[in-house]
């Protein structure tokens, strides 16, 4: 099997061998039957393994071209296992952009517990450069980044790091692995937020790490099991059940994108579309490199400022205001008040006039309608 299509609906574990079910069963046990003391069938105590979990991870490591999977019980507890990698004295450089979560857990909770942490804008090799030191031990990236939708040169990052022996890892939240493979690019871990466009369907919340990495994945497979922050077998199967629809949601989340930003551009009341897609866009060259297509997320911003960034964010009807992103639905928020809260007043701080829209799968006529209309009626 080769055909990304084909991985994303037969990848991972195969019908259930006991019964042939072509669902993966949701083993709800929290211990397994041992024949003799260390004698049993791969499965000792759900924390440390159960099958449905084990399913999951192979498939989702299939889609992302990886040896190794681990799921989590959220994005942000697969980012904390990650960042356990490092030990204190180490330093991490993350996004001048990265996710609101991503800062407050370099910041706060890694930081004070001894990690060295800089932001910088990864689209410049001259500024990565100029913030590296001897202690530089792993580089951070997003791409596209959240909510402003930079797009980082994966390869050219990765063969920077990798000439000084830095570890380098990709959130693909935004991306996921049917627009780009960040380990086929020189990357050396990837993680995830299933929470959205992995599940799908704004129903689960987990995360996934992967890496080809020998070492790194006893490290990661140890944190997993030690720390214990792993998903239940029901949140695995739905993650499963969302990957499995994974390639035909994103064609259609991507082609309703760019339906919403023709519907934008040109708009008196928005002063700037931010989409990869857009020739204009500084990252438009890299992304039509690195990118099967150009995404679902988009962003923009208002003349009138926060007010009217706040009054869009109040007048849609299709789009649903809420946090989250990447499922059927169409959602829409204002970051500097919701998701990036977190960064207000540090140098991740997000335009407070921004809005960001997550473009789900309803009819591209009705999205654009709707979010004219909210533009139309500000005061």
């Amino acid at each position: 099997m080769t055909g990304f299509e084909t991985l994303a609906v037969h990848g991972g574990t195969g019908p259930d061998p006991a019964s042939g079910a072509v669902n993966t069963p949701v083993h709800l046990s929290s211990t397994f039957r041992q024949q003799a003391v260390g004698d049993h069938q791969g499965y000792e105590y759900a924390r440390t393994g159960n099958p449905t979990r084990a399913s999951l991870e192979a498939h989702l490591a299939t889609l992302e071209g990886a040896g190794f999977g681990y799921a989590f019980a959220s994005g942000m507890a697969a980012e904390d296992a990650i960042l356990r990698l490092l030990a204190p004295g180490d330093h991490l450089i993350i996004p001048d952009d990265a996710y609101g979560g991503t800062y407050r857990l370099a910041m706060r909770v890694h930081r004070p517990a001894g990690l060295q942490v800089d932001t910088v804008n990864l689209m410049d090799l001259d500024a990565l450069a100029a913030t590296w030191r001897p202690e530089t031990r792993m580089v951070w990236i997003e791409t596209p980044t959240n909510p402003l939708l930079n797009v980082v040169d994966i390869e050219a990052v990765a063969a920077f790091a990798r000439q000084r022996s830095a570890l380098v890892v990709v959130d693909n939240t935004f991306a996921t692995p049917w627009l780009q493979r960040p380990l086929e690019l020189g990357a050396d871990i990837v993680v995830h937020s299933t929470t959205k466009y992995l599940g799908g369907h704004s129903d689960v919340v987990g995360g996934f790490v992967a890496t080809n990495d020998d070492a790194r994945a006893e490290q990661v497979a140890f944190l997993q099991n030690a720390v214990g922050a792993v998903p239940g077998p029901l949140d695995c199967f739905l993650v499963q059940r969302g990957a499995r629809t994974l390639p035909v949601r994103m064609q259609r989340h991507c082609e309703n994108a760019l339906a919403v930003v023709d519907g934008l551009v040109g708009h008196p009341a928005v002063s700037a579309v931010l989409h990869p897609s857009r020739p204009d866009h500084p990252g438009h060259r890299v992304a039509c490199r690195q990118m099967r297509a150009f995404g679902g997320m988009v962003s923009f911003r208002l003349v009138g400022g926060e007010a009217a960034a706040l009054e869009v964010c109040a007048s849609t009807e299709l789009f649903m205001l809420a946090e989250s992103l990447g499922a059927v639905e169409s959602l829409i928020e204002h970051p500097g008040r919701m998701t990036h809260a977190s960064v207000a007043g540090s140098s991740n701080e997000v335009p407070a006039d921004l809005v960001r829209l997550s473009v789900g799968l309803e009819s591209a006529d009705d999205l654009v309608a709707d979010l004219r209309g909210a533009l139309d009626r500000l005061g």
